[in-house]
């Protein structure tokens, strides 16, 4: 992921979940969104959510102190290597439901705070 294929170059809230994709800045997305410092961008994670999938987080650490990870309809814990090189990386990784992952980041961006997700879409 680079600057240039930001789906959105801004930082923004998330309006809206569901129906397999995300709504923000007044726009939709279909599919799943890592919503960083640099930009909202279109994010396909693996399956078993491996450290290649957050390598794109992992590059903005420095602007950012807590990674929200939304894990679809179900909360699902990353593989201890995941949260150790989050860890290492200086970023608190916070696994919850896609839901609970939005309503969190959203409250992050209203208090200023330093955050980023990267949020699975579901069904």
């Amino acid at each position: 992921m680079s600057k240039a294929t930001a789906h959105y170059p801004g930082v923004a809230p998330i309006e809206a979940y569901g129906n397999g994709g995300f709504r923000f800045a007044g726009m939709s997305h279909r599919g799943s969104i890592m919503c960083l410092p640099s930009g909202i961008y279109a994010w396909a994670p693996s399956e078993t959510l491996d450290i290649t999938c957050l390598e794109p987080a992992l590059a903005e650490k420095g602007e950012m102190r807590v990674l929200i990870l939304g894990t679809g309809a179900h909360q699902v814990f990353p593989a201890p290597a995941v949260r150790r090189a989050c860890a290492e990386a200086g970023l608190s990784l916070e696994p919850m439901d896609t839901g609970a992952a939005c309503r969190t980041y959203n409250v992050l961006l209203a208090e200023r705070r330093p955050a980023g997700a990267a949020l699975i879409a579901a069904g």
